[in-house]
């Protein structure tokens, strides 16, 4: 498929390639970004320089994606994440060269999710919502919603508010400075106001 030149309320830097016809209005594609045909992305999103994205990615709107991401086959991205600069996604968990699985994991990044810079995130887990995944990290299982997880395998350091603060909960229950209140459930970490 030949490149897109212009997507109605897209903007897409003269040297990046587009491919797909499926990006929302506001959206920015920056120089040296790769976006293959079938890719869907979301409106008011942000792909930075240095940027590839295959064609069997979905990405919600308002996401980022800092400079050196690379996002392959059978990658969800929910509304509102953060993807820092060289973050790595994986999507088979048996490579081999010139060896393709008939179908790739799922990966999930969820809603308000932030990668930070250099982590690596196994295929097939799920990053919870306004999870906060630390640089240089290595995520091999499921990340549970507000987690802060950090290190090499990643592991849970704490809880964090949707405004980035940490929660410090007390019989099960966390009040941010900010005003949102959380419980600590049998499903996890939940907000309650």
């Amino acid at each position: 498929m030949a490149p897109l030149e212009k997507i109605e309320g897209v903007f897409i830097h003269e040297k990046a390639i587009v491919e797909t016809g499926h990006i929302g209005r506001g959206t920015r594609v920056w120089a040296f970004a790769h976006i293959l045909g079938g890719a869907i992305i979301g409106k008011n999103c942000n792909i930075c320089d240095h940027t590839f994205i295959e064609g069997d990615v979905v990405v919600g709107d308002n996401v980022t994606i800092k400079c050196g991401v690379y996002l392959w086959d059978g990658l969800r991205i929910e509304n509102n994440v953060f993807i820092g600069p060289n973050a790595t996604f994986t999507n088979d968990m048996r490579p081999r060269s010139k060896s393709y699985p008939e179908n790739y994991l799922k990966t999930i990044i969820g809603r308000g999710g932030s990668i930070g810079a250099n982590a690596t995130i196994i295929c097939g887990v799920t990053v919870g919502q306004w999870a906060m995944v630390g640089a240089g990290s290595v995520v091999t299982k499921d990340v549970p919603d507000y987690a802060l997880v950090y290190g090499n395998p990643a592991g849970v350091r704490g809880y964090i508010c949707e405004c980035t603060r940490n929660l410090a909960f007390e019989d099960s229950v966390a009040r941010c400075e900010c005003g949102k209140a959380y419980q600590v459930t049998t499903e996890g970490v939940v907000r309650t106001e």
